[in-house]
């Protein structure tokens, strides 16, 4: 995190003061899930799914297109297909 930060020219103090801020929220955040994943099960697996679903969308909308106009080619969105598949599969195992 603090690598592109420094190349992009920012002072060090403030990639510090970022790195920390980023922490502490990461930290915070955990709190919670960890108190509201406390509450039962059912909760808890909401959550989780919430979080794949959160993944695929930024695999699907993020990397996916970054990664055909890199290759230029459908070997990227074969794979993601083929990856979709072998998790929904593994799931009911």
């Amino acid at each position: 995190m603090g690598v592109p930060m420094k190349n992009g020219g920012m002072k060090t103090p403030k990639i510090i003061f970022y790195i920390i801020m980023s922490g502490v929220t990461t930290g915070i955040g955990a709190f919670f899930g960890a108190l509201v994943g406390s509450i039962s099960e059912q909760i808890i697996a909401m959550c989780l799914a919430f979080a794949g679903g959160a993944m695929l969308y930024i695999v699907s909308g993020e990397l996916l297109p970054e990664a055909n106009s890199l290759y230029r080619g459908r070997l990227s969105s074969l794979g993601n297909v083929i990856g979709f598949i072998i998790g929904i599969f593994a799931t009911r195992l």
